[in-house]
């Protein structure tokens, strides 16, 4: 235990093997924490629904319920407690499935002490964090927004909504180093919401997402008009926005450009909201437009995405590129997903928030051509040209950190 660290709380040890749970156990205790125990998952569920977890430590391969069906069981009712997995018969279909349901951490035993102490240290924290943005989630005043003050927002809103504007930021194709296209990002110059996130709470809160959305779809398709002719036109697509019928208009500003638009639709949203969502994902089409999943790898559905969208697109999420090029594990994930979706099921492959040469070189090596982040450019009025980089890590570093 580091000098002045306050690690305390509570954990979940779930496996058959008793020699596990006791080395775990006892790795535990020394840190400080509770431990209770179970021998298998339906054991591990009961004891958590009877009682509050910081953390879950669960084997992977059990009797009666295994590390992912359990994981799966947990999430249904605590999208927020860390899961950290551990297997001695690791594979890339259930190191998939634990990114799918949200494990913290996916570790191959024999389990290094160092890092095992580590990684349940992290979650902790994670755990507390978590909490913490819960409550200042529900605070009354959040952003200085005056939230509680429904004539203030409104009056905010209504300013942000005349002084909205739309970043670009370039998608490339690295090999050719070429532009692919071009991400349309809402921004605004009221000072109070300027961010999307802002933007779509206000517009949550006053009922006025439709408002919000039509007005993005809008100034994304007019201001394309200046962006270069063979680029494509990334939009993001909130779930609620796909029961608008104005998205499927054939006077829609965002229609006449549907050749050239790809309807990002986020993996952080749930789809169950969308009314005919296989219709509606037929009408799209039908006008011209492609689809991505966005944000893979950041939310809890998962893969499930995929099999509902049937996208042409798949953006990897930032989480999952960030440190590639350091992490064995992780490049190996990103690799095995991205030969799946271009080599098995046809999709291409944009890996989001590339800020290191020495991601771009991992992921180029891992055949990973469609790349986007601050490395190249950032988001900008107008459409910002990429800088490519040179051979030399020196002068790419700078540029990253520019």
């Amino acid at each position: 235990m580091r000098a002045g660290d306050d690690t305390t709380g509570r954990v979940l040890v779930v496996d058959d093997d008793p020699d596990v749970r006791r080395d775990f156990t006892r790795l535990l205790r020394r840190l400080g924490l509770e431990v209770v125990t179970a021998t298998d998952g339906w054991k591990a569920f009961e004891s958590f629904s009877a009682g509050a977890y910081d953390v879950i430590v669960s084997d992977l391969s059990m009797p009666n319920l295994g590390g992912v069906q359990f994981l799966r069981a947990i999430r249904g009712v605590d999208l927020e407690v860390p899961v950290v997995l551990v297997t001695g018969q690791p594979s890339f279909e259930t190191a998939v499935k634990a990114i799918e349901y949200g494990a913290t951490r996916y570790l191959v035993k024999p389990v290094d002490p160092a890092t095992f102490e580590e990684v349940v240290r992290r979650s902790i924290h994670l755990r507390r964090l978590a909490r913490l943005k819960r409550a200042v989630s529900d605070l009354p005043d959040v952003h200085g927004l005056k939230l509680g003050d429904r004539a203030s927002l409104e009056a905010r809103f209504s300013n942000a909504l005349d002084q909205l504007w739309i970043a670009f930021q370039p998608i490339i194709r690295l090999s050719e180093r070429e532009v692919l296209g071009y991400e349309a990002l809402a921004r605004s110059s009221e000072p109070s919401l300027p961010e999307p996130a802002d933007l779509f709470d206000a517009a949550s809160r006053l009922g006025r997402v439709q408002d919000l959305a039509r007005k993005i779809r809008e100034l994304a398709s007019t201001s394309f008009d200046a962006a270069p002719k063979t680029a494509l036109l990334f939009v993001n697509i909130h779930a609620e926005e796909l029961n608008d019928e104005e998205l499927y208009s054939n006077a829609a500003a965002l229609t006449a450009r549907a050749n050239r638009t790809v309807l990002e639709i986020t993996e952080r949203s749930a789809l169950d909201g969308v009314q005919g969502l296989s219709t509606r994902l037929a009408r799209l089409r039908k006008l011209g437009f492609k689809l991505a999943v966005d944000d893979l790898g950041a939310g809890y559905a998962g893969l499930a995405s995929f099999s509902r969208i049937e996208p042409e697109w798949v953006k990897l999420d930032m989480s999952l590129i960030r440190g590639v090029d350091r992490l064995t594990r992780k490049r190996s994930l990103v690799k095995g997903i991205a030969e799946i979706c271009s080599r098995d099921l046809g999709i291409q492959v944009i890996c989001e928030g590339v800020e290191q040469a020495a991601e771009r070189d991992v992921l180029a090596e891992d055949g990973l051509d469609y790349l986007q982040g601050f490395l190249f450019a950032r988001p900008a009025a107008g459409f910002p040209a990429p800088v490519w980089g040179s051979l030399d890590p020196d002068i790419d570093r700078a540029t990253a950190n520019r």
